[in-house]
């Protein structure tokens, strides 16, 4: 019988990881990294629930692109600035409407991006990190405190409203929905955190 490193060895039954090919079975995966199975041709998001990081299908549309965050931006050559993101991939990007916490879009055959979400009020996000690790909900402020960690202020659909540090937020959506698709099980309805079931938010970006 053969071991799983021998199957995965052979160019039949190949692993893409966010669009490459990967033959090292020790290879580590990451948060949002997209795996794509050749021989049967199934794609799976690493995303995170309450307990740890977990997989689960999507469709071959959704695996052609991933989110990255904007972790930091720096200035290169002529000015242009370079976002650099969670997943330590740095992107030249002549345009200087990324910010620091923004989530863009990557095209994951040319590398390109091709859109990105604001972090704003009113928008979807993921917890990655401490005790909400894995849970979904929804902006509603940013508290600043110079000399330790940010907060964001977060709601999810059932109304409960809770803090976590900054860093541990990622925008995974806007008000009309998710970026990324979401397990039945992860979501209280379809139309996920629709406003009447957790009130108005102003739409502004939170500076």
């Amino acid at each position: 019988m053969k071991t799983v490193a021998a199957l995965d060895m052979e160019r039949k039954d190949i692993q893409e990881i966010d669009g490459k090919v990967h033959t090292d079975t020790t290879y580590p995966d990451d948060f949002m990294d997209v795996i794509s199975i050749g021989k049967t041709g199934e794609n799976f998001p690493l995303i995170y629930d309450i307990r740890d990081c977990f997989a689960h299908h999507i469709t071959p549309e959704e695996a052609k692109y991933q989110l990255w965050k904007v972790r930091q931006i720096f200035m290169g050559t002529k000015g242009i600035p370079h976002p650099v993101t969670h997943d330590a991939h740095t992107i030249c990007y002549p345009k200087f409407l990324i910010k620091v916490n923004d989530i863009i879009q990557i095209d994951l055959k040319t590398g390109n991006i091709t859109d990105f979400i604001k972090f704003n009020a009113g928008n979807l996000c993921m917890v990655t990190g401490g005790a909400n690790l894995g849970r979904v909900a929804m902006i509603t402020d940013r508290e600043r405190h110079p000399g330790s960690f940010d907060v964001a202020h977060v709601k999810d659909a059932n109304g409960n409203s809770f803090a976590i540090q900054l860093s541990n937020n990622f925008v995974i959506g806007t008000d009309n929905g998710p970026w990324i698709s979401l397990p039945r099980e992860r979501v209280s309805a379809s139309a996920f955190l629709r406003r009447e079931e957790i009130g108005s938010q102003t739409e502004q970006c939170i500076k």
